[in-house]
């Protein structure tokens, strides 16, 4: 798994491309944990090229949310994919992100 990086004024925004899985579930949360470090939470999880996720990839995606909690804040998604709204929807965890159209409109939530 590749993960994009890329500065947007004061947000970073991290655009993981391929499937979050088994093999990279642990990547993207090490990737997410330091960004976040980083950034002060200031950051949003471009989702647009993650074509499927499975148990592991939705752990990551939850303790990160969990980590960012703690203090006070959300972890924010866009540009959702499908296949991963139906997910998280049929999980229950679509209420645990913040969600948003696309990357201009989350970077923007932080205004």
């Amino acid at each position: 798994m590749v993960i994009e990086e890329v500065r947007q004024g004061a947000v970073t925004v991290l655009k993981p491309v391929g499937p979050l899985s088994q093999d990279d579930a642990a990547q993207f949360k090490e990737s997410a944990l330091e960004v976040l470090g980083r950034s002060l939470g200031r950051f949003v999880v471009d989702a647009s090229a993650i074509p499927f996720v499975d148990s592991k990839g939705l752990e990551a995606m939850v303790d990160v949310a969990e980590a960012m909690s703690q203090s006070g804040q959300a972890l924010k998604l866009c540009a959702i994919t499908e296949t991963l709204r139906e997910v998280l929807d049929l999980t229950n965890l679509l209420t645990r992100f913040e969600s948003y159209e696309d990357a201009n409109s989350a970077v923007r939530s932080f205004l």
